[in-house]
C-alpha cells in the first residue's frame, strides 16, 4: 500500500492555494496531495498457520476493510476534526501571503525602489515559512493516520486468519494496489471477503456504525409539487480503484 490512503481520507485536506506556495512571479509549483497515511503500508503482524489449510485463494482489499470499519471511520473522522484548527491557521497564512502578492502586482511599479524590494522579501519569507508550514503538517498528519491504521490493521489480521481457515481458503491476497503495481492482474468477486471482514471485524469490536446523514426535507412551495425521484448513486471506489459490488464467499 504506497499512498493510496488518501482516497479514503474523510475530509483531510490542507486547502492552500497552489498560487501562494509560488514564488512571485515564478511558475507555480504542483502541490502534494492531501496527506496520505504513511509513506509505507503497516507492517502485517505475525499470525499463527490457517486452521485447517485450505486449498482456495481469496483477495482482500487491506485498506478498503480498515477505512471502512466502524472503527475506521470513528477514527479517522475524529482525526479529520483534530487538524481543522491547523487547517484554519494554515489558511490565515495564505491569505496573507496572497494578499501581500496582489499589493504588489497592483502597486509594485508605483513604489519605489526600496519599498518594492522590502515587500518581495516580506513575500519571500512569509512564503517560505508557509511551505515549511504546510509539510510539517502533511508530515504529523501522515504518522497519525499511520498510527490509526496500524492498529486497526493489528487487531483485524486475527478475524482475517479466522474467517481464511473458517471458509476453506489457504492464500488470501492484498488487492489494495491495482495491477501492475500490485500483484493481482484479475480476480473474480466472489473470492473477495474484503466485505465479509468487515463485517466480522465490526462485530468483534463493538464500535456502533456512525449515524447517518440526516436526511433533508426538501422545500415546498404553495402549490402541489411531485417529489423528485431519487438519483442513483454509484458506490465510491476503493482505493485500489473502482471495485465492484462483493459477494460474500461461502
Amino acid at each position: 500500500m504506497k499512498n493510496k490512503f488518501v482516497h479514503f481520507l474523510l475530509a483531510i485536506v490542507f486547502a492552500i492555494p497552489a498560487t501562494t506556495l509560488a514564488q512571485a512571479g515564478n511558475t507555480d509549483p504542483a502541490l502534494p496531495a492531501a496527506p496520505s497515511a504513511a509513506n509505507a503500508a503497516p507492517t502485517a503482524p505475525d499470525t499463527t498457520t490457517i486452521p485447517g489449510g485450505g486449498s482456495r485463494i481469496g483477495t482482500i482489499n487491506i485498506e478498503q476493510a480498515i477505512f471502512a470499519s466502524n472503527e475506521g471511520q470513528r477514527d479517522f473522522e475524529a482525526l479529520s476534526k483534530k487538524l481543522e484548527p491547523k487547517q484554519t491557521e494554515l489558511k490565515g497564512q495564505s491569505d496573507e501571503v496572497e494578499s501581500l502578492k496582489k499589493q504588489l502586482n497592483t502597486g509594485g511599479d508605483k513604489m519605489t525602489e526600496e519599498a518594492r524590494g522590502t515587500l518581495v522579501k516580506q513575500i519571500e519569507q512569509k512564503q517560505k515559512a508557509l511551505e515549511r508550514s504546510v509539510q510539517d503538517a502533511r508530515d504529523d498528519a501522515q504518522s497519525q493516520q499511520n498510527e490509526i491504521a496500524q492498529r486497526i490493521l493489528q487487531k483485524m489480521a486475527p478475524v482475517i486468519v479466522k474467517f481464511a481457515g473458517d471458509k476453506g481458503f489457504g492464500v488470501i491476497v492484498d488487492t489494495s494496489n491495482p495491477w501492475p503495481q500490485g500483484p493481482v492482474l484479475w480476480a473474480a468477486p466472489s473470492v473477495d471477503i474484503t466485505k465479509a471482514v468487515i463485517d466480522a471485524y465490526n462485530v468483534q469490536s463493538g464500535v456502533p456504525a456512525p449515524p447517518k446523514p440526516a436526511a433533508t426535507k426538501p422545500a415546498t412551495s404553495g402549490a402541489a409539487t411531485k417529489p423528485a425521484a431519487p438519483s442513483a448513486t454509484k458506490p465510491a471506489g476503493s482505493a485500489a480503484g473502482t471495485t465492484k459490488p462483493q459477494t460474500t464467499p461461502q
